[in-house]
């Protein structure tokens, strides 16, 4: 199957994108789209209706996509998922299943970088809950797997604002459930001193940064 900017080769036939149904697919708080299987599609038409929903999602600027699929699969259900595998289990006793659960937490970092005149480090979000409200917050971020909480924190400030940081203390943590894929969310704010002060936001995902006295 070939594939180019305005045309899907399916079959021996080249068919406009354009003429080409798409997936039926939502849009989330980050530019992204989440694409919900709910019955079994053949697979040849599957690839035909991505490969159009991909053209037409690139050309408004999306960015990430997600696709939840279902399973019935002899009682196999799906465990957890990597980027090079997929892990499905099935227990076989007819007894409680003692199987290790999969992660069950998120762990974010909120940053309080703080100067000498005690100027607060905050930007606005291009992307998610606060963008376009005119709300100044923290910069935050998610732990990355194998990471400390506070080189996530000096990392994410750096990411976001190019400020280099030093840490100095978790001020607070919270947890709450129900959260990010159902899953159950720690948050820790870190205390940081700013080792530089020249702001250099990152545009895809900040809107603009500052310092304030207040």
């Amino acid at each position: 199957m070939s594939n180019t900017a305005s045309s899907l080769s399916v079959g021996k036939q080249v068919v406009p994108e354009n003429k080409v149904e798409q997936l039926d697919a939502s849009e989330d708080a980050y530019r992204g789209v989440i694409v919900e299987i709910k019955e079994a599609v053949d697979p040849n038409v599957f690839t035909i209706l991505l490969r159009a929903s991909i053209s037409k999602w690139r050309q408004q600027g999306k960015s990430g996509v997600w696709i939840k699929l279902p399973i019935e699969r002899e009682g196999f259900w799906y465990h957890h998922a990597e980027p090079t595998y997929l892990m499905l289990v099935y227990w076989i006793p007819e007894t409680a299943n003692t199987l290790p659960a999969n992660a069950s937490h998120r762990v974010g970092i909120g940053a309080f970088v703080m100067d000498n005149e005690g100027k607060v480090l905050v930007v606005q979000e291009n992307n998610g809950a606060f963008k376009d409200t005119g709300v100044w917050k923290l910069p935050t971020g998610v732990v990355d797997e194998g990471e400390d909480i506070c080189d996530a924190a000096i990392r994410e400030v750096k990411e976001e604002t190019g400020i280099e940081t030093e840490f100095l203390e978790i001020l607070a943590f919270r947890q709450s459930h129900k959260s990010f894929f159902g899953k159950s969310d720690l948050f820790f704010v870190c205390m940081l001193k700013p080792l530089s002060y020249d702001i250099q936001k990152q545009d895809l995902e900040i809107k603009a940064g500052t310092v304030d006295a207040n």
